[in-house]
């Protein structure tokens, strides 16, 4: 804006006296947009970075492995809570169960969204992660049906809102205290820790399942062992929440805190002096870029909930492989994808968000073959099939936990990804295993879950193209963040205006 500002200054101004006063109108330009001084620059704390990272990432893991368990015992958990009957109804009761605790995520992303745009990060993340934890071990302690009857269900779905309401305020505070914390040229590789997380909690979901179901079998999990992986969420709870109580306020919040105006830079200028996230703001002012977010987060939802939370249920129902053998194949492309993620995210960095997030562009023409190669049933083909797609979403794990954020400007960023995301998983991601399973029964077709990909991957590649591209920049709203006081210092050189002889 300054330098539109000058330069209709100059444009405005008489050519004469543009001529005769050169030096005053040059002065002037310079005050309206002078060079960038050090103290402009955050240089990050590495140790305090990496903190900041193992917190968030610790938070996730959790939401996915509540989440995980729950998808993995999906069967199980149809079983205990609804009446006996036909085993379909059965499995759509226990996926409906699954998608309500997304309804109320948007309105859990417009409660703690904005709260942590007005008292901080840290805060909202400590409570969203007591709630979280809470809401899962309560499931734990659940009498079955046979015990308790309608109340049984009834309990089942209030321990999911809590569970959803609490996550409404969690991925969205996650992905901007990493956002905010790592210098610019590395945002990519510390936000792919994230989606780490979620991977580590999905594994870790799917081992203690595999585990327990072969320990126990299917009576035994019926019985008593489903319980064991609900309860376990709790310590874990605490573990985070001692992580999260220990750190500080990103440096981003707390220069907006302080109502510090650094006007060096493009970048930097844009800093507002209060933090004033209401949602009529967040609709009014920023809803282009919040439809370009539901439709990033429709994309990639769709996919990652297809691979990561149904497939073990698609193994099991429609190709009669066993939940343990199903699994075991899911664990290890997820493992796989583990050992990918941070290289991807490193590569973000690098040649840029947008070249990575094309990996959409898989699901749209692997889908039909992956799911073909699934069908085969041989070992070797089901594993193919699964690492195609995982191959793909992977592209979209490493990058969007650095992409997301950068969507938005500090004084609205919690709170803007907190609704955009909250709402596009509400709507597409939570219920991708209901519908899945409703397209499956009602066509008869196997290849629907394919054929929903390719329909999720077509609206993100579409968005891909829309969005700016945002590697390696400083965030919108915050002054640029660097690792070290050299890399501040050649960043002021370089910005530096060159002497005139």
């Amino acid at each position: 804006m300054a330098d539109s500002a000058s330069d209709s200054l100059e444009i405005d101004a008489d050519p004469e006296a543009l001529r005769r006063h050169r030096t005053l109108f040059r002065a002037v330009k310079r005050r309206r947009n002078p060079p960038l001084r050090r103290t402009d620059i955050t240089v990050t704390d590495t140790k305090a970075v990496q903190r900041a990272v193992k917190a968030a990432s610790l938070g996730n893991a959790m939401e996915w492995f509540d989440f995980g368990i729950y998808s993995y015992l999906a069967v199980t958990i149809g079983h205990v809570f609804f009446p006996s009957g036909n085993g379909t109804v059965q499995l759509l009761s226990s996926f409906a169960t699954f998608a309500v605790s997304f309804l109320v995520r948007p309105i859990g992303g417009m409660v703690f969204g904005p709260m942590g745009d007005k008292i901080g990060r840290k805060r909202v993340l400590a409570l969203t992660m007591i709630m979280m934890a809470v809401g899962t071990f309560a499931i734990g302690l659940i009498p079955s049906y046979a015990v308790i009857g309608f109340w049984a269900p009834v309990l089942l779905i209030l321990f999911r809102l809590v569970q959803g309401f609490s996550t409404g305020g969690e991925y969205g505070g996650a992905s901007t205290f990493i956002a905010e914390y790592a210098p610019d040229r590395r945002r990519g590789f510390f936000g792919s820790f994230l989606e780490l997380g979620t991977l580590a909690g999905y594994v870790g979901a799917a081992g203690l399942v595999t585990v327990l179901t072969a320990l126990l079998g299917d009576a035994g999990m019926e019985s008593w062992g489903w319980r064991v992986p609900f309860l376990v969420a709790g310590p874990i709870g605490l573990i985070g929440l001692y992580l999260r109580l220990r750190l500080d306020e990103t440096p981003a919040f707390q220069r907006l805190e302080e109502g510090s105006v650094h006007r060096a830079s493009e970048a930097a200028s844009t800093v507002e002096t209060t933090a004033k996230g209401d949602l009529a703001k967040i609709f009014r002012e920023y809803w282009p870029t919040l439809v370009l977010c539901v439709c990033l987060v429709a994309a990639y939802n769709i996919t990652d909930y297809m691979l990561l939370s149904y497939m073990p249920t698609y193994l099991s129902d429609e190709m009669g492989y066993s939940e343990t053998h199903g699994l075991l194949i899911l664990i290890g492309t997820m493992v796989v994808l583990m050992l990918l993620i941070n290289v991807v995210g490193n590569l973000s960095d690098r040649v840029g968000r947008k070249p990575l997030m094309a990996g959409m562009l898989g699901f749209l023409f692997l889908s039909v073959p992956a799911f073909l190669l699934v069908k085969q049933g041989s070992l070797i083909a089901v594993s193919a099939g699964m690492l195609m797609l995982g191959l793909s979403l992977v592209c979209m794990l490493g990058t969007m936990s650095a992409a997301l954020p950068a969507l938005f400007p500090t004084q609205v960023r919690y709170g803007s990804l907190s609704i955009g995301y909250n709402l596009s998983t509400s709507l597409f991601g939570g219920t991708t295993p209901l519908v899945i399973t409703a397209l499956i029964s009602a066509t008869g077709s196997e290849l629907m879950p394919a054929y929903y990909a390719m329909a999720a991957a077509l609206v993100g590649v579409i968005a891909v193209a829309c969005m700016k591209e945002t590697a390696r920049r400083p965030l919108a709203g915050s002054p640029p963040a660097v690792s070290t006081p050299e890399e501040a210092a050649r960043l002021v050189e370089s910005q530096a205006q060159a002497p005139r002889f």
